[in-house]
Formats: C-alpha cells, structure tokens, sequence
C-alpha cells in the first residue's frame, strides 16, 4: 500500500511539473486566470477533478 501510494504521489509530481517545463508562458497565464476566478469556482474545477479521478479509478481498476 504505501509502495503504491509513494508512486502514485510520483506520477502526480511529474505529470503536474510536465505543462510548466513544456511551456511556461502558458502555464504562467493558466495559473493567474485561475488565481483570479472566484472560490466558488476554483471549488467546483477541484470538485471536477475529483470526481473525473474517482471515474478513471473506477474504469480502470
């Protein structure tokens, strides 16, 4: 379990370290749109995700 779990937390740091390398610009934009929304909204895109990753989780497991 914990083996799993330290991969999974490094997959996760890779893949979210991917856009900021690739191209910086974009993500610097991304990340101050993002900064400007309200909490209501920045609530609802981590709920999104969440669920999107309970989904996959569901799918492919």
């Amino acid at each position: 379990m914990g083996n799993t779990l330290l991969t999974a937390f490094a997959l996760m740091l890779i893949i979210e370290g991917i856009l900021p390398f690739v191209a910086p610009a974009a993500w610097r934009e991304t990340f101050s749109r993002l900064a400007s929304m309200a909490d209501g909204q920045v609530r609802f895109i981590g709920l999104s995700s969440m669920l999107l990753g309970v989904v996959l989780l569901l799918i492919f497991n």
